[in-house]
């Protein structure tokens, strides 16, 4: 440890001079020691980011160094927890502070004094690799916290014997390494792993537009962008809730207090659908709001992709939701300006580009370094870009790296359209690879009957111009009847509730025999109408609203099983009043 002395400041960045410091070494700043990040070295300059407020800073104040990198402790006690940006806990601030965090306070991220029950699986004089698991410590009820060799330690395995232990006491010995119940791991650098892997099952969401539009893979990265008032947090949430990962990590990066004040009252109170206990006990949140210092917004997001990846590398599939990355990207801008680097487009870095990419390729399948079993880490990343224009850079640089793009609309929000998704400009470059899934696993029919109702949706597009210009009644009666099923894949398919019990959520097989539903009337009223129906009777058939109704009911199956036998018969009826009027 070597300490110098601050020679310049320009708010967040300052600048210290006679230290001996790496690059990304923590250091201890002013007396109130404010902790901060070398980024840049220009000879005997030390450029440091600092994750406080600098108020009060003046020239010649103590600069001490640490000789670590920014790293975050990864061990039991992190399920349930809320920190800040850089890993501190914020219960146990609030605390010691008060409901501001005052500066330089400092707490342990796990409890230190509280004693865990472990369980030793391997067995003493094992050659242990790195990875492998050692035991297990139950850190939820019903989630089991597999205790790993960590990624630089390999050999023998002595000492080990099951107990309760703190975090800090030494459970064992691998080789010469002493092995604690915690690890610490630089956030900036990606977790090793064995193997990556090809994204090829899905992360099932509950959520229609997601799971059969626009599906994400397990392991693989979406951009959910929007404007103000879209719904983006609102999406997050319902994704957090239902879908199918084991962990969820929740990043709120620069977001307005009061929508984080929302998360973090209403997470604790949510109920995991899938095990009936809070869905806290599954799920770490880290909040970083608005009015926190800039340099920790950055932090907070490789705070939350390496705990992501330390369940991965247990064998969990994880979901981290970053809401969102603009405010990160904003606050590079910041941090980049004050380094008064050259700035690129909008007074962005130039490497805003390759940060992204950095960041969204740390979401993959896997085979862990022990090279038993596999994990994911899944990103689902909001962008806010300013007006709603997606042609801003941050959302222009996450849509070149993700592979999913769930493009929210204003206009859809305005006309209570929820989730605002817009069928016409997102996409999901995953529906070849999990083709094959969906075949397997909802319906043999999934993929013909998704790629029939976006065809449909789309051609309602382009007759939606001409019925501005001279109105629906003038199209002829097919181009009506598609007008009339495509407001039936938006109002009964595609536009689900949030927050009712049953629509809330929805399984891949009700989803399945919605849009069959939905095609099989088309189909049929397409050929009663080559045979001389009138379109009249076909679009004042009752039994197609069974549809919209069925989301709000758990018994579907027999209702739209019903709804397809009324709709059979009520085309038959008026096919049979058509051919006695013309017989």
């Amino acid at each position: 440890m070597s300490t110098g002395y601050l020679y310049r400041i320009a708010g967040p960045v300052v600048v210290a001079r006679n230290i001996d410091a790496k690059m990304y070494d923590v250091v201890r700043v002013g007396k109130e020691k404010l902790i901060g990040e070398v980024i840049q070295i220009d000879r005997e300059n030390f450029i440091i980011q600092v994750y406080e407020d600098t108020t009060g800073l003046k020239p010649k104040d103590p600069v001490e160094t640490t000789g670590e990198p920014l790293a975050v402790e990864l061990g039991p006690g992190l399920l349930g927890n809320i920190y800040d940006g850089i890993q501190r806990p914020l219960p146990v601030l609030r605390d010691k502070t008060g409901d501001f965090i005052a500066r330089g306070a400092t707490a342990s991220a796990l409890d230190e004094k509280r004693k865990w029950d472990f369980k030793a699986i391997a067995k003493n004089g094992d050659d242990m690799k790195p990875g492998q698991i050692l035991g297990e410590v139950e850190e939820q009820e019903g989630i089991k916290q597999k205790i790993l060799v960590p990624p630089d330690a390999e050999g023998k395995l002595s000492g080990l014997k099951s107990g309760e232990y703190t975090v800090n006491d030494v459970i064992g010995k691998v080789g010469s390494h002493e092995v604690r119940l915690k690890q610490k791991w630089p956030v900036r650098f990606a977790r090793p792993v064995q193997k990556k892997l090809a994204p090829v099952t899905p992360l099932l969401t509950g959520q229609r537009v997601f799971d059969a539009f626009f599906p994400v893979a397990k392991g693989g990265a979406a951009a959910i962008p929007g404007p103000f008032g879209a719904g983006k947090t609102v999406s997050q949430q319902q994704l957090a809730k239902w879908c199918d990962a084991d962990i969820i990590v929740y990043v709120g990066c620069g977001e307005r207090g009061n929508e984080m004040t929302e998360v973090l009252t209403e997470f604790p109170e949510l109920v995991d659908p899938k095990s009936g206990r809070p869905l806290m006990n599954r799920t770490v949140l880290i909040a970083n709001t608005s009015n926190m210092p800039v340099a920790a917004r950055e932090a907070s997001i490789y705070t939350g992709i390496t705990i992501a990846e330390y369940y991965r590398d247990q064998g969990y599939d994880v979901a981290l939701m970053a809401d969102s990355t603009s405010r990160w990207a904003e606050a590079m801008r910041e941090i980049s300006s004050r380094l008064e680097e050259m700035p690129g487009e909008e007074g962005y870095p130039a490497y805003l580009s390759t940060k992204l990419a950095e960041f969204y390729e740390r979401a993959a399948p896997v085979v862990p370094l022990s090279g038993e079993g596999q994990g994911s880490v899944t990103v689902i990343g909001a962008v806010s870009p300013p007006g709603g224009d997606f042609s801003e850079p941050v959302t222009q640089g996450t849509l070149r790296v993700t592979k999913t793009f769930w493009a929210l609309d204003a206009k859809l929000a305005q006309r209570r359209h929820f989730p605002a998704i817009n069928w016409l400009t997102s996409y999901s470059l995953y529906l070849d690879t999990l083709a094959s899934w969906f075949q397997e696993n909802a319906s043999e029919s999934w993929v013909r009957n998704v790629m029939e109702m976006q065809a449909l949706l789309q051609e309602e597009d382009k007759l939606n111009e001409i019925v501005q210009l001279v109105g629906s009644d003038a199209l002829p009666a097919r181009q009506q009847l598609i007008l009339e099923v495509t407001r039936m894949i938006r109002e009964f398919f595609l536009q689900q509730n949030a927050f009712h019990e049953v629509d809330t959520f929805c399984d891949l097989r009700k989803m399945s025999m919605m849009m069959e539903t939905i095609l099989h009337y088309y189909h049929q009223a397409g050929k009663a109408l080559d045979n001389g129906v009138p379109l009249g009777k076909l679009l004042d058939i009752e039994a197609k609203n069974m549809i919209a109704t069925v989301k709000f009911e758990k018994d579907y199956g027999k209702i739209l099983k019903k709804a397809r036998e009324d709709i059979d018969e009520a085309i038959d009826t008026a096919f049979n009043s058509v051919k006695e009027a013309t017989a």
